[in-house]
């Protein structure tokens, strides 16, 4: 959780997540956030690494079908003309270059089950992680609800953030004479305030 916003490409959000994660928290509740992140890490890795292998196993595998059907077909008695009733004659086509596997159908074969497979194991894998890493963070009641209060304060700060930056927008949008823009603005702004007074409202001191 915390962990998102440490690596968020908004300066000033890192900046808050990692002051709320060393001041907010106890060593022992920033080391099990750690945990749980490196858990998330490991299982998407892997994941996706198993995924991967078995997409390459199951384009291997169809590849092999493929030869093995071309190689048979390859070696039928095959007819080469249609006599009709009437004596009219009609060459049968020659099947055996549309079925012959291509380099670039093995390359689109390996392509697809490989991407395919490795995201559906990299998905499965972030979805395992997940629940391997909440059954590190709640398994210790109080350090999880010292992290719940850590995370909240973090969002009610992230409002408090948005509500300034709404105010200098209404303020400079103002001065300008756009009262309309000005309202809606000012709209946004008491929504925000209701929903940060009512995070404060729901949080508890730890104790």
């Amino acid at each position: 959780m915390f962990a998102i916003f440490r690596n968020h490409p908004n300066k000033d959000l890192a900046d808050l997540a990692e002051h709320h994660l060393q001041h907010d928290l106890q060593p022992e509740d920033r080391e099990r956030l750690r945990k749980a992140a490196s858990k998330v890490s490991t299982h998407t890795t892997l994941g996706s690494l198993l995924g991967l292998g078995l997409g390459i196993a199951l384009a291997w595998r169809i590849r092999q079908n493929r030869q093995q059907l071309f190689n048979a077909f390859k070696m039928m008695a095959k007819p080469v003309e249609v006599v009709f009733a009437n004596g009219r004659r009609e060459p049968v086509p020659d099947l055996e270059p549309l079925l012959r596997p291509t380099r670039w159908g093995d390359i689109a074969t390996y392509t697809v089950f490989g991407i395919g497979c490795s995201m559906l194991g990299g998905e499965t894998g972030l979805l395992t992680g997940s629940a391997a890493a909440t059954r590190t963070i709640t398994r210790d009641p109080e350090s999880r609800k010292r992290i719940e209060d850590a995370f909240r304060l973090f969002q009610i700060d992230v409002l408090k953030r948005q509500l300034e930056m709404l105010e200098r927008e209404v303020k400079e949008r103002g001065a300008a004479g756009r009262k309309e823009t000005e309202s809606e603005f000012v709209s946004s702004w008491e929504k925000l305030k209701d929903q940060a007074a009512g995070m404060v409202s729901t949080l508890k001191p730890s104790e």
